[in-house]
Parts: structure tokens; C-alpha cells; sequence
């Protein structure tokens, strides 16, 4: 097990904040030289704790207008239903979000789309064919009050495997 302190949580959150930091620029921010600095992200993503760096686009200036929340219930919850639903969504672009539930329903997936007929084209062509689906409900989000990517991470320093 590794020991996360405050300096690595701050590099955290500096490049949860900002991933275009330079290392110069993040080493100041928490007071480091650089080299030991880079050694330290270079650690981190070694450990597998930062997967990869994205560029979050604005899906409205996209036109992507439709933002909704689809219930799934499967007809039954075994393994090989679970796997088929799962290997049917992995690669449509739509999906955003796809958790397995406890309780009702089986998944809820967060779909982004252009128009409400983009989505009944979603709904109608793919979900309603994949096997094993037995229910669909969908709720409309009508506006975003909060939306983040960045992970909340204690101050103090934390114990990597807890």
C-alpha cells in the first residue's frame, strides 16, 4: 500500500482542475521543484490512479439538447442477461453513463442526444431489441444544477487501498 499525502493530493486536484497544467506551473503550486514533482505524477499514473487526460466539450453548443435518464429492468437478473445488455451498450456513442442498480431498476443509463426523435430513434431501433429487456422508463432532465468530474479527495493525505 501507498501513502497519499497532501502534496500528491494537490497534484490531484490540480489536475483535476486543470490537465493542461504545465509541470512547472504544478510544482509551484504545491511547492515543489519540478523534477520531484513530475516523479510524483509519473508514480501516480504508474499506480494507475490518473487513467487518462480528457477535454470536456459543451454538449449544448454541440447540439446535444437532450440529456435523459433511462431505467432498465431486465426480465431476468442472471449473469449471461447481464453480459448481453452490457456488451449491446459499449459502444453506442449515445450512452454517456451506464450503472448496474441494486433494486429497481437493473441499470440506469444517462443518454445525450440531439432531439427527442433522436431519442425515440434510440429507444425504438436499439433498446427495445436488445434481449432480455423487459422495461424502459425515461426521465428528462430539465436542467443540469451541478455537474463535475472532479473526484473529492481528503487534505489530509489518504492510504491508497482503503
Amino acid at each position: 500500500m501507498r501513502k497519499l499525502d497532501r502534496t500528491d493530493i494537490g497534484i490531484l486536484n490540480s489536475l483535476q482542475e486543470n490537465a493542461r497544467i504545465t509541470n512547472a506551473d504544478l510544482a509551484r503550486s504545491v511547492n515543489l521543484s519540478p523534477t520531484p514533482c513530475f516523479n510524483r505524477v509519473k508514480a501516480m499514473e504508474e499506480l494507475g490512479l490518473i487513467r487518462q487526460q480528457v477535454t470536456l466539450l459543451d454538449p449544448e453548443l454541440l447540439g446535444l439538447h437532450v440529456n435523459v435518464f433511462i431505467h432498465v429492468s431486465l426480465e431476468k437478473q442472471i449473469e449471461e442477461a447481464l453480459h448481453v445488455f452490457e456488451a449491446a451498450i459499449a459502444d453506442r456513442p449515445e450512452v454517456m453513463e451506464c450503472y448496474l442498480m441494486a433494486g429497481d431498476p437493473d441499470y440506469l443509463l444517462r443518454v445525450l442526444v440531439p432531439t427527442i426523435q433522436s431519442l425515440e430513434r434510440f429507444l425504438l431501433d436499439f433498446l427495445t431489441k436488445v434481449p432480455g429487456v423487459a422495461n424502459i422508463r425515461s426521465s428528462f432532465a430539465l436542467k443540469q444544477v451541478r455537474y463535475k468530474t472532479a473526484l473529492p479527495l481528503p487534505a489530509n493525505g489518504l492510504t491508497l487501498g482503503n
